[in-house]
């Protein structure tokens, strides 16, 4: 297997990260808008132009270290915002908002996976570097689709969970969200977080794989 330099897998990668991050969040506010808040449309964050959701840290930073020291790789855009109050249904309906996000990585994935099955018919030059590209379009979609499915606020497993709750449970719950990032940091620190989203995300990423022909 050739080893690619930080330079080509930053070429390769560049797209598939920013529009994986951003469909993320306009699928929240698009589900949001339809639902009856129309806070994300009134920012001017319901569109596909990366420039309105990066986050300098999450969208190039961390991702760029990631691929400097490794070959797995995820991040984050600026949220976008939700107001609640504005939903029709807000305890049923901001579970639907929170798990818009996962579903649009979910949907990402395949789009790049037949981009990559397209590649396999033009030429070289141009077909190689595309497969790169839809392989890791697939990757950074189920990657963050998987993780952003665990039920630890704020993260959208957590805020679908949190509005499933009732009563103290729910507040209590809620009450997590500070200390999020940290619990994270602790699960990835201690290897618990590989045992946890590894097996999904290979099987994921073999399963498309396997669907469209590309292994």
């Amino acid at each position: 297997m050739i080893e690619l330099s930080v330079v080509q897998k930053i070429s390769i990668w560049a797209l598939p990260v920013l529009f994986a991050i951003t469909g993320h969040e306009v699928a929240h506010g698009w589900v949001a808008s339809l639902f009856g808040d129309q806070t994300a449309r009134l920012s001017g964050r319901l569109t596909l132009n990366p420039l309105k959701h990066i986050d300098p840290l999450g969208t190039i930073v961390i991702p760029v270290i990631l691929l400097m020291i490794s070959n797995f790789i995820f991040g984050w855009a600026k949220p976008v915002p939700v107001d609640a109050r504005n939903l029709r249904n807000p305890r049923t309906d901001m579970v639907f908002v929170a798990l818009a996000g996962p579903t649009a990585n979910l949907l990402m994935a395949l789009l790049w996976a037949a981009i990559a099955k397209a590649s396999m018919s033009l030429p070289l030059w141009f077909g190689v570097p595309l497969m790169g590209m839809g392989m890791a379009g697939i990757q950074i979609n189920i990657v963050l689709g998987v993780l952003n499915c665990l039920p630890i606020p704020p993260l959208d497993g957590g805020r679908a969970l949190s509005h499933l709750l009732s009563g103290k449970i729910a507040w209590y719950f809620y009450r997590l969200e500070p200390y999020g990032f940290f619990i994270l940091l602790v699960l990835m620190f201690t290897h618990v977080l590989n045992y946890i989203l590894f097996p999904p995300i290979i099987f994921l990423v073999n399963g498309i794989a396997a669907v469209f022909g590309l292994i």
